[in-house]
This record gives structure tokens, C-alpha cells and sequence, in this order.
């Protein structure tokens, strides 16, 4: 649960965000969609270096060698740096041109361009955030995760409404507003997690800053581990952004609706996350203790813990998504849009809190390689079917979504096949 709460986090940004901008019109809620799934992009690179990372940090941690861990630590740090300059450059010398020839509103254009060149400056924060969890996640010590995360959603929230409408005496940015806040926020929630690691001799324990200095053998096997998988979460969220292109051909209304529902999938989702993360910590760290034989066992019950919270939640979602809804201010007619796309997103949850779990445990046991094979046939299967859907068919938005049950039907087949094959048995790493 720490985890989750952790995973959360950007969530809440997001939606926090997309609320206070609801409320400026329905087009910058539907450009907050593009911006949103954009840097998601960049989120899910540092994401998969913290996947990466953590099944490093609890094999060393299930195999004692506590001494590594610090080394490891900084090593991912410095790798950050390079991954937060390219993604900087990236979104001021590429973005641009990827935007005007796939939007076909130029104000939309126009209006994420300036956004995105404020919130990608946020980078440098959210990796290391992400490092950070990957080493209190590998090394059993979730529960501090809850400290930043608080920080860094009470900040995101006051900012988002001071600096977006023009309160507390700071000047009103409105859509632009909201990128400055998310940027505070995450330096926020960094600066407390550090100073709470450092009051609890976390930093001391694991020798954090001791071996600081460059290590080409721990630099290597940390991108060796989290390349694939870093490319895995690129295209399956690049899949993502091609989605909302799509969905942005059909109109303004289609892509604000959309918006919504990737922040129900964000937020709804990040407990399913978290049990997949948990997959994969506690699968490498096992496998490290030499107890190969327990882990379908150990997979089925995170399965069910995780299947289970996303059949509540899909229950919760249907019993009254109007309510949901309103929080963004957009009017009936919106409502009675979205409401069939909010129950084809909720069961897609349960796909999702199933599959997630078992794509996660083979990662755990070190063949990232075969996450990457599953990721892309499933984000081809995905992106031929939404293509066909939406722009071949002309089909609803509704039923556009139901993409997401193809791409999860086609995760879970394969990584549980693989899982009981044994063909990971002997992997080290």
C-alpha cells in the first residue's frame, strides 16, 4: 500500500491539474490530455529504470550483499542526469514538430507547445523521486514512501489553485500555471523524503553516498536490466499518445472525455501498479533466498489481492460514474458521453490488475528481454485495433477503449506461460 500511495502521486498530480483546468474550458482539459500522456512518456523511462533498479536492489537485499545496494543507488542518479538532458532537448527540438503534423487544431498546438516547454523541466525531480522508490521498495522500507508523497500532492494541490486562477497574491497563469506547480511539487517531495531518509540513518544504513564515484560495472548491469524494460514502457505509453492523436480526430469533446479517462485509469490503476511492483521486488528477492519453487505460488496470491481491489473498484466506478464526473465541471452533456467509456475503462482495470501482476514477475526474474518481446506484440495488437476502431471505423470513443482489453488479454498469455515454463530458473543477474 506505501507503494501505491507512491504511484499516486503523479496521478493526483494529474488529475488535481485537469480539475483546476476544467474549470478554464473544455479545450484546455482536452489539451491537458495530449500534455498529460506526452510527458507520461518521459515519466515511464524513469519508471522503468526504477523497475530496473528495484529488482537489482532486493536481489542484493535477498542475497545479503547490503553493501552493493549505495553503489547501485548513485549509479542510477548519475544516469538520470543524461536521461533528464535528453528529454529536455527532446521536448524543445522535437516535440514542436511531432505536434503540428499530428494535431489538427493549431491553438491545441500552440497551447501544448508552451506548456510542455515549463513542465518538462520537472524531469530531473520526478527520476530521482523514482530512484528513490526503487530503493526503499527494494530494501523493504515502503512505508517511508508515504512522506513525499504527502508533500509533494498537498503542494501540487494549493499551488495548482493559486497559480492557475490567480490566488495567494501569485499571478494568474491559468493552463500554464499548472506546470510551474507540478515542478514545485515534485522538488518539494524530494527535498522531504531525503531529509526523512536522512533523520531515520536510511542513507548512513545503505552507504548511499559513500560510493559515489563512478562504477562501470554497476552503470552497465543497471542499464543492461532496465533498457528493455525502458523501451517496453516508451512504446507502450508512445502507443498511448498515438491513441489520443486518434481520439483528437474526432473532435474536442472526444478528447476531453478521453482526458477523464486516463486519470480514472491512473488513479483507479495505481493500487494494480503497486501490486505489480510488489511482484516484482518480492519475486527477485526470493528468487535471491534460492526459493525458485515458491514463486507461482507467491504470483497467484499477489494476483488475487490485486484482482480483487480492481473488482471494487470497478464496482465502485459503475454504481454511480456521474458522480465521479462532475468534479470537472463540464455539463450533462459530457456526463452522459462519458459515462459508457468509464464502464468499458472500469473492467478494463480488472484485465489490467491481472495481467500487470505477471508481466511484473517476469521481470523480477531478471529476463527483461522477454518483457520487452510481450510489450511489443501487445502494442501492435493495440495499435492496429484503435487505428482500425477509430479512424478506419469512425467507431464511438467507447468503443475505442476497448483496445485496452486486447492489450491486457495479450500481456497476461504470454508472461504467465512463461512464468510456468521454469525458463528463468537459471538466470543471474
Amino acid at each position: 500500500m506505501p507503494i501505491a500511495a507512491a504511484i499516486m502521486v503523479p496521478q493526483i498530480n494529474f488529475i488535481t491539474n485537469n480539475i483546476f483546468l476544467g474549470g478554464l474550458g473544455e479545450q484546455q482539459l482536452a489539451v491537458a490530455g495530449i500534455t498529460g500522456v506526452y510527458y507520461l512518456i518521459f515519466a515511464v523511462i524513469g519508471f522503468g529504470l526504477n523497475s530496473g533498479l528495484q529488482a537489482l536492489i532486493s536481489r542484493r537485499a535477498g542475497e545479503n550483499r547490503i553493501d552493493e545496494i549505495g553503489n547501485l543507488f548513485s549509479q542510477a542518479i548519475r544516469i538520470t542526469f543524461f536521461l533528464s538532458a535528453f528529454g529536455i532537448l527532446a521536448t524543445y527540438f522535437i516535440a514542436p514538430v511531432i505536434l503540428r503534423m499530428s494535431l489538427h487544431d493549431n491553438s491545441n498546438v500552440q497551447m501544448a507547445v508552451q506548456f510542455l516547454y515549463i513542465r518538462i523541466w520537472g524531469l530531473p525531480f520526478l527520476y530521482v523521486y523514482q530512484m528513490r522508490n526503487a530503493l526503499l521498495v527494494g530494501t523493504n522500507q515502503s512505508r517511508y514512501l508515504i512522506a513525499g508523497t504527502l508533500a509533494e500532492t498537498v503542494t501540487n494541490i494549493v499551488l495548482d489553485y493559486a497559480l492557475i486562477y490567480g490566488h495567494f497574491g501569485l499571478p494568474e497563469m491559468g493552463f500554464n500555471g499548472a506546470a510551474i506547480a507540478s515542478i514545485i511539487a515534485e522538488a518539494t517531495g524530494i527535498g522531504v523524503i531525503f531529509a526523512v531518509m536522512h533523520y531515520k540513518g536510511i542513507s548512513r544504513q545503505l552507504q548511499l553516498f559513500k560510493k559515489y564515484t563512478y562504477n562501470a560495472a554497476n552503470t552497465k548491469l543497471i542499464l543492461v536490466q532496465s533498457s528493455p524494460v525502458i523501451l517496453q514502457y516508451v512504446l507502450s505509453v508512445g502507443s498511448w499518445e498515438f491513441f489520443y492523436i486518434l481520439i483528437e480526430h474526432h473532435g474536442e469533446r472526444a478528447l476531453a472525455i478521453s482526458n477523464t479517462m486516463r486519470n480514472i485509469f491512473g488513479l483507479f490503476g495505481c493500487v494494480s501498479w503497486a501490486f505489480a511492483s510488489a511482484a516484482n521486488s518480492m519475486v527477485s528477492n526470493i528468487i535471491g533466498q534460492g526459493l525458485q519453487q515458491k514463486v507461482p505460488e507467491l504470483i497467484i496470491k499477489i494476483m488475487k489481492l490485486s484482482g480483487g481491489f480492481a473488482l471494487v473498484i470497478f464496482l465502485l466506478l459503475n454504481i454511480a460514474p456521474s458522480a465521479l464526473l462532475q468534479v470537472y465541471g463540464q455539463g450533462n452533456d459530457f456526463i452522459a458521453e462519458a459515462v459508457p467509456v468509464v464502464r468499458v475503462v472500469s473492467l478494463a482495470l480488472i484485465f489490467m490488475a491481472c495481467s500487470n501482476v505477471w508481466l511484473n514477475a517476469v521481470l523480477g526474474t531478471g529476463n527483461s528481454n522477454i518483457n520487452l518481446i510481450i510489450e511489443v506484440v501487445a502494442i501492435i495488437l493495440y495499435s492496429i485495433y484503435a487505428y482500425i476502431i477509430l479512424e478506419k471505423l469512425h467507431l464511438s470513443v467507447a468503443i475505442g477503449w476497448t483496445a485496452e482489453f486486447i492489450y491486457w488479454t495479450v500481456i497476461f498469455v504470454p508472461a504467465c506461460l512463461y512464468i510456468r515454463s521454469g525458463r528463468w530458473k537459471d538466470k543471474k543477474i
